[in-house]
C-alpha cells in the first residue's frame, strides 16, 4: 500500500479508527496492540512501549502475542505519530489507566474497529486484499526499504523469529546480490 493511500485512510477514518491507523502504520503495531494505545507507554520522544492488546475476543486488556504477563517492547516512534497521541489525548482524554481509544462498556474492541473500518471502506475502497494489518505491512516495508536491519524490524514487529518477517518482506528488502558486487568491486580493485 502507498503512504499516500495509508495518509488518506487514517485522515478519512473516524477519530478512532484514524488513530489506530496511525499506530499501525507508524509503530508496526498489531490490531490489537493498537487498540491498546495507551500514553503512558511514551517513554520518550522517540520510543513507544507496546505492552499489551486489546484481545479480539475478551475486549481486555491481555499480554502481548508470544510474550508472557508484563514483557513489552519498544519500537520507534514517529515525531508526526507522537503528535497525534498527543491531539487525540487534548481532544478526547483517557481513560483513568491511560488508555486512549474506548468503546461504550471500556474498551475499544474488534467489533467496534471491524464496524468503524466497513464504514472507512466504503468511502475509501482499500486496495485488493488489503485488510487493517496492510498499515503494519506499510511500517514494515518502509523500514526495509530504507536499509533498517531486519533483525530490527523483526524485533518492533514482536515476531517471534526473524524468519516469520523474511518469509513476508523479503520482496521489499534490497537487493544484496548487487550491492555486494559493488562493494567486492570496489575493494578488489584497489
Amino acid at each position: 500500500m502507498p503512504a499516500a493511500s495509508a495518509t488518506a485512510a487514517a485522515r478519512t477514518a473516524d477519530f478512532q479508527l484514524g488513530l489506530m491507523i496511525t499506530m499501525m502504520r507508524g509503530c508496526g503495531l498489531r490490531n490489537g496492540e493498537a487498540r491498546a494505545v495507551n500514553v503512558n507507554n511514551v517513554i520518550s520522544d522517540d520510543v513507544y512501549r507496546v505492552t499489551c492488546q486489546i484481545h479480539h475476543n475478551t475486549y481486555r486488556p491481555a499480554p502481548l502475542k508470544h510474550r508472557r504477563p508484563g514483557d513489552f517492547r519498544d519500537v520507534p516512534l514517529p515525531r508526526s505519530v507522537k503528535e497525534a497521541i498527543e491531539r487525540f489525548e487534548q481532544r478526547h482524554g483517557t481513560t483513568d489507566e491511560g488508555y486512549l481509544l474506548r468503546g461504550p462498556n471500556g474498551y475499544f474492541t474488534y467489533r467496534i474497529e471491524c464496524t468503524r473500518a466497513a464504514k472507512l471502506h466504503t468511502v475509501l475502497p482499500p486496495p485488493d486484499g488489503m485488510t487493517l494489518s496492510g498499515y503494519r505491512d506499510l511500517f514494515a516495508s518502509v523500514c526495509l526499504e530504507h536499509g533498517i536491519p531486519i533483525t530490527d524490524v523483526s524485533e518492533w514487529l514482536g515476531h517471534r523469529k526473524i524468519e516469520t518477517t523474511y518469509r513476508a518482506y523479503r520482496h521489499v528488502m534490497p537487493g544484496s546480490l548487487a550491492r555486494a558486487r559493488q562493494a567486492l568491486d570496489h575493494t578488489l580493485a584497489t
